[in-house]
């Protein structure tokens, strides 16, 4: 029991759940401390020996995790110095009561801390949903607040905030890599641009003047005397006209010049932001498999339910586990079982349909994801997936290794949500491998 009682303390701790944490020491007061035996087999009292435990609990942990609150830490550090004194025999009414409201105060405390909290990721996810309403559905930053979205839509662990956080490093890293190609183009785009408007204020200019000099040849049409000075103006008129014609074509030349570039500037541009959105998607991929990771598949789960809801479509999940991979992985080592992982993968990309996905869970675990698709077309695809993995064979250092995998499947029904399709999958796999190897299972 008092094994348990330490589970509990833990857990409460680990979960930041003081309002249970301080239930558990108020337990732990009334139950055992006045009700251990005083002499254990060492000679040493067993209830001094809990009482360093708790002393150490209360100075240590507990203080450590009201650093925040100071009042709290200081009661914390006061019960653990009247502990460090008490004796058997001692009265424990006074630590007891100690105990008891500093439990209550925590739970008090806990109750504030928990309800801001709230607030204010409440206010971050509603300033998140205003910055993706603001940009367009094809933007690079899409894939960054979904990211952050679907870790605020959980309960925030440190591991996962990390992960999160080592991701979009990586991402943002890649997208100002990107943002500087796209900057550098639409900077060569906008002096292409000057220099062309440059060009063209020029041939305006020689215009005019040659509009000013044609006025000019028609008065000294009417005041010539001879065909000799008709001849002289006839000259000068043509070498002007040829000026005006030799900018025109000069300035065709570099209009078609400039439309070339400046398409290439657009098409690199294009290019870039079509890396920047990929970028952002690489947060939801699996790098050793290419197929979507945990983020990812939550996130055609919303999609392809939301779907399945909006026109009464069916929808198949499979939860896929592959057999003996720990064996493959200690004949083949590491390498030989990440070449099967790949391997399945890429088998799966040449049988599903472009709308159907898959996702790696981790391990040797797959989910797939299969919308439209009936119960018994579901069980087909997963079957013909076995058939083609046992004719596909794939070879590790010269060696060939069989494929094999067992299947749970579950149908979308009305209410469904994500975790409810996946646990009827889950169950329906377990089922499955309870069956032998190489099976599929309908939940």
């Amino acid at each position: 029991e008092l094994g348990d009682m330490g589970d509990r303390l833990q857990s409460a701790q680990a979960s930041a759940d003081w309002p249970r944490y301080g239930r558990a020491m108020r337990q732990l007061i009334d139950k055992y401390i006045r009700t251990i035996d005083q002499h254990s087999p060492d000679g040493q009292p067993d209830s001094l020996r809990l009482s360093e435990q708790l002393r150490l609990l209360l100075g240590g942990a507990v203080v450590a995790l009201l650093q925040h609150d100071p009042d709290l830490r200081e009661q914390a550090q006061a019960l653990s110095l009247r502990l460090r004194h008490w004796q058997p025999g001692s009265a424990l009414e006074p630590i007891e009561q100690g105990v008891r409201e500093l439990g209550h105060q925590i739970g008090v405390r806990a109750g504030s801390w928990q309800e801001q909290q709230a607030l204010l990721l409440e206010l971050f996810a509603l300033l998140l949903e205003n910055v993706s309403e603001l940009l367009d559905d094809r933007s690079w930053l899409q894939g960054q607040i979904a990211a952050v979205r679907q870790l605020l839509s959980g309960p925030l662990q440190a591991e996962a905030v990390e992960r999160t956080r080592a991701e979009l490093r990586e991402v943002i890293y890649r997208q100002g890599l990107l943002r500087q190609g796209i900057d550098d183009s639409k900077a060569a785009m906008r002096g292409l641009m000057g220099d062309f408007i440059e060009r063209m204020d020029g041939m305006a200019t020689s215009t005019g003047e040659y509009h000013d000099r044609i006025g000019s040849y028609a008065l000294q049409l009417r005041e010539a005397r001879s065909i000799a000075d008709l001849n002289q103006l006839l000259q000068e008129v043509m070498r002007d006209t040829g000026k005006v014609q030799q900018q025109a074509a000069q300035a065709r030349d570099h209009l078609a010049a400039a439309r070339l570039d400046v398409e290439r500037a657009e098409q690199r541009i294009a290019e870039l932001e079509q890396e920047l959105r990929m970028a952002g998607d690489l947060a939801r991929i699996d790098p050793l498999t290419q197929a979507l990771n945990r983020r990812g598949l939550d996130e055609l789960l919303q999609r392809e339910l939301a779907r399945a809801e909006r026109n009464n479509t069916p929808l198949g999940v499979a939860v896929i586990d592959l057999d003996d991979f720990h064996q493959t992985n200690n004949a083949h080592g590491h390498a030989g079982g990440d070449a099967l992982l790949q391997h399945m993968v890429a088998v799966c990309r040449l049988l599903l349909r472009a709308t159907d996905g898959i996702a790696r869970l981790g391990g040797d675990e797959f989910v797939l994801v299969l919308p439209e698709t009936p119960g018994a077309d579901s069980m087909a695809t997963v079957q013909r997936l076995q058939r083609s993995l046992a004719h596909r064979v794939l070879t590790v250092q010269d060696r060939r290794v069989p494929v094999h995998f067992s299947a749970g499947l579950a149908q979308w029904q009305p209410g469904d949500d994500s975790e409810a399709l996946l646990r009827r999958a889950d169950e329906a796999l377990y089922a499955a491998k309870r069956q032998g190897k190489n099976r599929v299972q309908a939940g």
